[in-house]
C-alpha cells in the first residue's frame, strides 16, 4: 500500500481551522472511533454534521443521509469508515464540492488517494485528527509529543 503519508503542517492546519465539518463513520451505538471524534469535535466547538445512510439522528444532531445534501454547507468531510466505503466518499466530496477530507487511520486506501488527487480534493492521511485539533491534551496531546520526537508529524509541524 501507501508509503509515508506526505501532509504539510499548513494542510493540516487549514483543515482544522474549518469550523463547519461532516463526518462519516459515527455508529447508532454510539461506542465507534467516529463517536468519539463527533463528541470532541462538537466540545471544540465545530458546527458538525453526521452523515449516515439509515440515522435521522446521532448524539443529538441531524443526520444527512449522503454528502450531495451537504453542498455548500460544510468545509470539510471527516472519514472513519473502512477504505471501501472512504473511497466511495471521496468520490461523493469531490462531486458535492466538498475541497477537504481527513482520511482517519484505518480509512486509507490507494485508491481513495488516487481520487482525491484526480478530482483536486486536499487530502490528510496517516495522522489522528484529535492531536491536532485545539486544545488537544491527554492521551492526543502525548500520542503529537511522541510523534513529534519520533519525527512523524506533517511537514513543518515540528516548530508548531
Amino acid at each position: 500500500m501507501m508509503g509515508e503519508p506526505v501532509v504539510s503542517s499548513e494542510l493540516v492546519q487549514d483543515f482544522v481551522s474549518r469550523r463547519r465539518l461532516a463526518i462519516a463513520g459515527v455508529s447508532r451505538s454510539g461506542r465507534k472511533f467516529g463517536n468519539l471524534l463527533l463528541r470532541e469535535l462538537k466540545a471544540r466547538g465545530y458546527e458538525v454534521v453526521p452523515v449516515h445512510p439509515e440515522a435521522p439522528d446521532l448524539q443529538g444532531l441531524p443526520c444527512a443521509k449522503g454528502l450531495a445534501e451537504l453542498k455548500g454547507r460544510v468545509d470539510g468531510l471527516v472519514v472513519v469508515t473502512p477504505p471501501s466505503e472512504a473511497v466511495k466518499l471521496v468520490r461523493e466530496a469531490a462531486d458535492a464540492g466538498i475541497g477537504r477530507v481527513w482520511l482517519q487511520q484505518g480509512a486509507e486506501s490507494d485508491e481513495a488517494v488516487r481520487i482525491a488527487a484526480e478530482r483536486g480534493v486536499a487530502l490528510v492521511r496517516g495522522h489522528c485528527l484529535l492531536m491536532f485539533l485545539p486544545q488537544a491534551g491527554g492521551i492526543h496531546g502525548f500520542h503529537r509529543l511522541l510523534w513529534r520526537l519520533l519525527g512523524k508529524l506533517p511537514a513543518g509541524a515540528a516548530r508548531a
